[in-house]
């Protein structure tokens, strides 16, 4: 919500005032500019047209809120004499720190209203430490807005000055009638990065950019070339009825952060979480080759057994059941894309290679292997491997040909 807005908007539009107009801007805002899909980039198209209009700034700041498991919100800061755009990601919990509590910005989102600090050497030493450390920069005047969209959500607009005198009368009833344009866009901004965030947090990034390109109906797949994993835990059925909930629900999900960040960062996505288990694909198309997908995988396994070496390390120390977990590793063309009803979808990956990956991590409990590979995936990893035999699988009409790596080979 923007409050006070001059009556004569109009103008503070056309530009019918001393020393500057929002004119341009607006007509830039409403052309150009709301076709900019970054938030930085656009904050910082912002800035450089304020400037060039004559504006009185040294620092322009917007918080957008988000829906997101980790991060409260999205922060961008343009500074005038800075070529890139400052990105901070506050967690959780940031409203119960110093640098929250009583600041300016608590004070905006509680309230609703603006704030506004002019920062001299008089100033009062108890000001917040914001404002301190705004001061110490040669900040002047700082003005925060608050941003109530359609949802009734608050985010923040902040905009300061290093002008000897700070923002002027006609500098503030500008700035406001500039939010009158600036806001829906704004919004725009904060409901795509809660609409991203969602779908990264649910289906996973690549999966959510092929939602938001359209593929939502029924029957919209591709066929994609990948590597598969398939693993789940190791007597979970006993965990759970020997812990209590919360225990339980803690260790499943420090199992499921350590896969999940090992995969990750090697270019792996989780589809499913099913249960104790986890179906994770490598994409060719994501890493450049069928190669470049297992190793990354095979690397990813290796990582994920090194880290719950240390986990167990740690649950020992705290008289908790030691985790242990099997993962199948294949390889192969896949169905990629929407199931379900015409009403409720799921976007995963189906076909035989997914049924054999499934498969094949059974297989790790009869042979007492944590890490088990198809032989169609050893020839696309260059780490030496342990052939383990043919097996005969459920649903599956040829035997498997199994292999471990060598280092991971247990002798009988």
């Amino acid at each position: 919500m923007v409050h006070n807005i001059s009556n004569n908007w109009q103008e503070m539009l056309l530009g019918d005032v001393k020393d500057w107009s929002i004119a341009e801007t607006v007509h830039w805002l409403l052309t150009s500019g709301r076709t900019i899909t970054d938030p930085a980039l656009f904050l910082k198209s912002l800035g450089e047209h304020l400037i060039k209009a004559g504006a009185n700034l040294a620092r322009v700041r917007i918080t957008l809120n988000t829906i997101d498991p980790e991060v409260r919100a999205k922060v961008y800061t343009w500074w005038r004499d800075k070529d890139e755009i400052e990105v901070f990601d506050p967690p959780h919990g940031v409203d119960q720190t110093p640098a929250y509590r009583g600041s300016p910005i608590e004070e905006v989102l509680e309230h609703r209203r603006i704030v506004r600090h002019k920062l001299t050497k008089e100033m009062d030493p108890d000001s917040h430490i914001i404002l301190q450390e705004l001061y110490s920069e040669g900040i002047t005047d700082y003005v925060a807005f608050p941003l109530e969209f359609t949802d009734q959500s608050v985010s923040t607009f902040i905009i300061a000055s290093d002008n000897v005198q700070g923002f002027s009368e006609s500098d503030f009833k500008k700035f406001q009638t500039l939010l009158l344009y600036l806001l829906p866009v704004l919004e725009v901004f904060s409901t795509r990065n809660t609409i991203k965030s969602l779908l990264n947090t649910y289906v996973g990034p690549s999966t959510g950019r092929k939602i938001l390109k359209g593929s939502v109906k029924r029957g919209d797949s591709e066929l994609i070339e990948c590597a598969l994993w398939y693993s789940d835990l190791r007597n979970f059925t006993a965990l759970t009825e020997s812990l209590a909930t919360d225990a339980m629900l803690q260790l499943l999900n420090s199992y499921f952060e350590l896969i999940t960040i090992a995969v990750t960062q090697r270019g792996g996505e989780v589809l499913r979480f099913i249960g104790d288990a986890m179906l994770i694909v490598f994409t060719a198309e994501e890493l450049g080759s069928v190669d470049n997908a297992c190793t990354a995988a095979l690397q990813a396994a290796i990582e994920a057994n090194n880290q719950l070496q240390q986990l167990n390390k740690e649950l020992t120390l705290q008289e908790m059941p030691l985790l242990s977990f099997g993962v199948g590793l294949h390889m192969g063309k896949v169905v990629y894309g929407n199931v379900g009803s015409l009403s409720r979808l799921d976007f995963t990956v189906m076909g035989p290679a997914v049924n054999r990956t499934a498969r094949l991590e059974d297989l790790t409990k009869k042979l007492d292997a944590d890490l088990v590979l198809t032989a169609e995936f050893a020839e696309h990893i260059t780490e030496p491997t342990v052939f383990l035999g043919s097996y005969e699988v459920k649903g599956v009409s040829e035997p498997l040909q199994v292999h471990t790596l060598k280092s991971f080979f247990k002798k009988q």
